[in-house]
């Protein structure tokens, strides 16, 4: 029987952060992961699944040393963002140079970042990697977590990190109530070629029951979209023929980048709102999508669930080196309310957001289009909402 004192399951972006933090932290790390990641090819087109990474994740990433393998594979700056309801007034524009940052942030695709990540994991002498490895039971012990993996080998651990996705087994297996919501949209993504540059910046238009983001790929033409619909909407423009697509995604964007034509295959996603009563039990600590997944709005999931591994990688670090027992339930409370609390900020924002900019009530139009040209307008609302969009505000003090 194989003995750790932190076992992570789930070898996503999340949790291979976590592993990769506590390299050199005296505490011994497994990762199980269901299935390794693919190999990417140099030459490929760009994958479907993107994020905007913030500066907080940038610092994080940074310091696990492995943000240049990502800006080595392929990551696309952005210097401006635009934001503005169709068919009326309201407009905000924000860009680097004028608030004194070299950037803003980076599309990058899901998976550049998982595979930088991997590859750094499989480096750490402190980390192993099991895949593929699958979780058959759990039991609670109260000194150490015993955790049976299909195949039948065993594993103890001080503390199990849940990073094991919206989904989560280890949640479910805790008990751990979850609140959640349908945001009433499902996403759609897809790559899309311009007529126009992009010029590094990322645009995002509201219309009438939908949600359109362009976001610059590498490609100065190239723009991955995400486009919140209505499930039957989003159902109904993943199987029109091309031409329909890309005339309804011309007309939503109103012509922004001059024709736009769809280049890869459509997929859909349905969007929940989910947010755990506890991101922390005895001998249990949630991270990312296991403890909250909200509205690709602005892009911020990954974002959110990067600072859960930043806080917890420190907290761990703190109480392994003061002595104390990792997986108390009572150690952990800390690393739990800071976390719940930005979680909390960040999805109250985003459903506020959504509500306030569904529909097309002229009174909620006026309130809306009055709003955005408010904080276009008006001194020292712009720099806020740039940290807050950075991540700026959320960082713990060893990513300062």
């Amino acid at each position: 029987m194989q003995s750790v004192d932190v076992a992570i399951v789930g070898g996503g972006m999340v949790g291979l952060a976590v592993a990769c933090g506590l390299q050199g932290s005296g505490l011994r790390v497994a990762v199980l992961e269901q299935s390794q990641p693919q190999q990417l090819a140099a030459d490929a087109p760009p994958a479907l699944r993107v994020s905007a990474i913030n500066a907080g994740s940038e610092k994080l990433l940074s310091k696990l040393d492995v943000w240049s393998a990502i800006i080595a594979q392929r990551a696309s700056c952005y210097h401006g963002m635009e934001v503005w309801d169709k068919d009326s007034f309201g407009r905000i524009a924000f860009d680097d140079r004028s608030m004194g940052y070299s950037h803003l942030g980076h599309i990058v695709e899901n998976a550049v970042i998982h595979q930088a990540l991997w590859q750094k994991a499989e480096r750490c002498a402190d980390v192993t990697l099991m895949a593929p490895a699958e979780l058959q039971q759990v039991v609670w012990g109260e000194n150490e977590a015993f955790l049976t993996l299909k195949g039948g080998n065993m594993l103890t651990a001080r503390l199990v990190v849940g990073a094991d996705g919206a989904n989560s087994w280890l949640r479910n297996k805790a008990d751990i109530p979850l609140t959640f919501w349908d945001y009433r949209h499902h996403a759609l993504v897809a790559t899309v070629r311009t007529d126009e540059p992009h010029e590094a910046v990322a645009r995002q238009c509201f219309h009438g029951e939908g949600i359109l983001a362009f976001l610059p790929l590498s490609d100065p033409h190239l723009c991955s979209i995400v486009w919140s619909l209505s499930p039957q909407e989003a159902e109904r423009m993943q199987q029109a023929d091309e031409v329909e697509f890309n005339q309804a995604l011309n007309i939503a964007f109103d012509n922004r980048l001059g024709l736009c034509k769809v280049e890869s295959e459509r997929q859909i996603y349905p969007l929940t709102g989910r947010y755990a009563r506890q991101f922390a039990a005895h001998r249990l600590a949630l991270v990312g999508d296991a403890a909250h997944t909200i509205h690709p709005l602005a892009g911020q999931g990954v974002n959110l669930g990067f600072m859960d591994a930043a806080e917890l990688i420190n907290e761990l670090k703190r109480l392994h080196a003061q002595g104390k027992d990792i997986g108390q339930h009572f150690y952990l409370r800390r690393y739990e309310r800071s976390r719940k609390h930005s979680a909390a900020v960040m999805l109250a924002g985003m459903q506020g957001f959504r509500e306030l900019f569904a529909g097309e009530n002229p009174a909620k139009k006026l309130f809306r289009d009055i709003g955005l040209k408010l904080a276009d307008t008006l001194p020292g609302v712009k720099p806020q909402l740039i940290r807050q969009a950075m991540g700026l505000n959320d960082l713990p003090e060893w990513l300062r």
